[in-house]
């Protein structure tokens, strides 16, 4: 009876987790159910069996892992392709709980990949890589030597988050990546942090590498520019001029911001009323105001651009970070002369990273500021995805073509 409970389990696309939080059972429970201790309810089973059936069966194209996943941004495009996701590694709780809430997967997810040895992770064809910037320096080699790593690029990149995906890529050759990070790489730490990642993949790791910056505001109504990183194990065609970019500027915040006119339905705490409008907690306080006006005039006289960011419908936004939680000030939107103006609610941040409204937002106000602070824009790497595909899979069919032989 186990076995039909795992077997089932898996073609549904549900974790062990997300079959717990559905049928009103312990994660613990679940696991002993699949290990033969007990029997589960038919009434689980059920569930399962009608999951199951309408699940689609047809095969995937190729396999991906996706680390520092934050809220699944850059898995979006790639799952839009054809691709299988095998792998995930997030290490905040909070951007966990938002991820599985909108990511069925057949595999648990994992938290620091600092810890997780390159054997443990999956065979895949292409790696998903968001990793932080950090500068890079030469390291003693007692932590290199504990978790087994060893030799050249290594040493120089020891003590980053970058280590961790040249490991990767050195342990399980996948055919493709894609790594994705802030414009400022390339000047980071007056360039180097950028020549040893360049270096480390073209003549340490051997792989074909593509790099581009690209503005967001060319599919949303954003400034935010971000390198983007493909690499190919093989020779292949890839060009960034596949790419299909709108003007930028096409969309406006208009198009994102909550109408406040009946024509969406009400949504928790970010609109309220049969119309509804934005709630009133997103209204700036007179304090904040003040405050916001009178730093923006201090920085003006000094001879500085810093300050706040007002706008209208008509406008595009300034670059959402992950500060946006404390002030707003960066995207404050204009209610007119007479109130104060107010924070985008998290439904219309999701918006302005391309995500769409089926996406759910599980956590507080804060926690979501700060997800999509950090996340990418989706149509952005769908974009990059789709120029990818073709390549990809070129390598996978050649290489199944050889095992085949």
């Amino acid at each position: 009876m186990h076995n039909e409970l795992s077997a089932l389990r898996i073609q549904a696309g549900l974790s062990i987790e997300e079959l717990a939080l559905m049928t009103g059972y312990s994660a613990r429970q679940v696991y002993r159910w699949e290990n033969g201790e007990g029997k589960p309810r038919e009434a689980a089973l059920g569930i399962l069996r009608s999951m199951a059936a309408a699940a689609p069966v047809e095969k995937s194209r190729f396999n991906f892992i996706d680390l520092f996943a934050g809220i699944g941004g850059l898995r979006k495009g790639f799952d839009a392709i054809g691709g299988h996701c095998v792998f995930t590694s997030e290490w905040n709780k909070y951007a966990q709980q938002t991820y599985t809430a909108n990511l069925r997967d057949n595999h648990p997810l994992h938290g620091d990949i600092t810890e997780i040895h390159a054997a443990d992770i999956p065979e895949h064809d292409v790696l998903l890589a968001g990793f932080p910037c950090q500068p890079f320096s030469l390291a003693g080699v007692s932590k290199k030597n504990s978790l087994g790593r060893l030799h050249g690029f290594l040493d120089e990149t020891q003590g980053t988050l970058f280590f961790d995906v040249a490991r990767i890529l050195k342990a399980r050759r996948p055919a493709a990546f894609m790594l994705e990070n802030v414009k400022n790489l390339t000047s980071h730490d007056k360039g180097r942090t950028f020549e040893v990642i360049i270096k480390t993949l073209t003549e340490e790791l051997g792989y074909k590498v593509w790099h581009r910056v690209i503005d967001a505001k060319h599919f949303v109504p954003q400034h935010r520019e971000r390198i983007v990183i493909v690499g190919f194990r093989d020779d292949v065609p890839f060009s960034w001029d596949d790419l299909n970019l709108p003007a930028k500027g096409s969309r406006l915040l208009k198009d994102i911001l909550h109408p406040g006119d009946g024509s969406e339905k009400p949504e928790g705490a970010y609109t309220l009323g049969e119309d509804a409008i934005v709630n009133g907690k997103y209204t700036l306080t007179d304090k904040l105001w003040q405050y916001l006006q009178g730093y923006a005039d201090k920085h003006k006289a000094a001879g500085n651009g810093f300050g706040f960011g007002l706008v209208t419908g008509n406008d595009v936004a300034r670059t959402l970070s992950a500060r946006y939680y404390k002030d707003g000030s960066e995207i404050l939107i204009s209610q007119g002369k007479k109130i104060n103006p107010r924070r985008l609610t998290p439904r219309e941040c999701a918006r302005l990273m391309g995500y769409g409204d089926d996406f759910r937002i599980p956590v507080s106000d804060t926690q979501a500021y700060k997800q999509f602070g950090n996340s990418v824009a989706v149509p952005v790497f769908q974009e990059v995805a789709r120029i990818m595909q073709p390549h990809i899979q070129a390598l996978v069919d050649a290489a199944d073509l050889r095992e085949a032989a």
